[in-house]
């Protein structure tokens, strides 16, 4: 009886391990190249927020220190 039960539905065939194998270290090797592309353009948008806010800080150096004044007049 289960002799006539393969035709109906077909034992599977075992898994070829070194396939999988292979699938699994393809899936491995494109998320460490995704997560390495990733990390690259986060740095890069961090220098690029650096280099703006270190310009910035720059700028406000030779800006008036007006709430200094507010301040200074307040305390006396």
């Amino acid at each position: 009886m289960s002799h006539d039960l393969r035709w109906i539905a077909p034992i599977p065939p075992k898994p070829d391990f070194a396939v999988l194998q292979e699938h699994q270290l393809t899936r491995e090797f494109h998320e460490e190249v995704q997560h390495r592309y990733e990390f690259d353009r986060y740095c890069q948008w961090y220098y690029a927020t650096a280099r703006k806010h270190r310009r910035e800080a720059q700028k406000m150096q030779n800006d008036l220190n007006l709430l200094g004044w507010f301040c200074k007049g307040l305390r006396q």
